[in-house]
């Protein structure tokens, strides 16, 4: 087994809350403190080679590839979920014996050091899968993390799927995951879309894998602000700030 990554950035998405009077672009291209949100994405990614970071593009995709060419390439059209932008990607992952790290190209505060002790704990648990997570104050909308009695994934549940005792968890997906390749791909075969939204999921993965006894572990190394993803108007404003802070 290879431990060789490669890391896919999911960047396809329009954006529909950001939209304003006279601006159309993908939201990875939104700027924050003068430069993509995709940019800060690729920063922080840059502790792998450049080949092995791919770009999983859809709406407006000319106008990411314009100013990130450089990097591979998937076109995920029509956007059909996380799992399915996974399998859009498919292609780089054949006969790949390495791991995948999966992560959002509209997540500019995420830290390298995040990134790398993600791989770390993966690498040396030598996990299947291996969530990203992160302690809040308020797990709000986001999907909720349980865990076994050792410690390891028992389940993601849904904000909306919780009980009222799951709803009071403070750990909570990030969105961000790394997965062995051979795995991952198998998982892909068999997600099912059979959801109000019709659509792909890459949360259904680590359960696909725990339930075929995969081993499926939580890194919780990412603060509350770094997992800060940019859907809306005031979320970019909060990112503007924080990182004009950080300048």
């Amino acid at each position: 087994m290879s431990q060789e990554i490669k890391a896919l950035v999911l960047s396809a998405g329009k954006g529909t809350r950001l939209a304003q009077e006279g601006i159309d672009t993908p939201k990875v291209m939104r700027l924050a403190h003068g430069k993509p949100l995709l940019h800060y994405v690729l920063s922080a990614l840059d502790f792998l080679p450049r080949e092995n970071v791919i770009l999983v593009v859809g709406y407006k995709r000319e106008a990411v590839l314009a100013a990130y060419g450089d990097y591979p390439h998937a076109v995920q059209e029509p956007q059909l979920g996380t799992g399915h932008a996974v399998q859009c990607a498919a292609q780089y992952l054949q006969d790949f014996d390495g791991h995948v790290l999966v992560c959002c190209g509209d997540t500019p505060l995420m830290r390298q050091t995040t990134y790398r002790s993600l791989a770390e704990l993966h690498l040396c648990a030598d996990n299947d899968c291996t969530v990203l997570s992160a302690h809040v104050s308020d797990g709000e909308s986001y999907g909720r993390i349980l865990r076994t009695p050792q410690g390891g994934l028992k389940a993601i549940v849904e904000a909306k799927d919780c009980t009222p005792q799951e709803a009071l968890v403070t750990e909570v997906n990030t969105g961000v995951y790394l997965f062995r390749a051979k795995p991952l791909l198998e998982a892909l075969g068999h997600l099912k879309n059979n959801n109000a939204q019709g659509e792909y999921y890459l949360t259904d993965v680590p359960g696909y894998l725990l339930a075929r006894g995969g081993r499926v572990g939580v890194c919780d190394t990412c603060s509350p602000q770094e997992m800060l993803g940019v859907n809306t108007p005031r979320q970019l404003q909060e990112v503007e700030d924080i990182l004009a802070a950080q300048a």
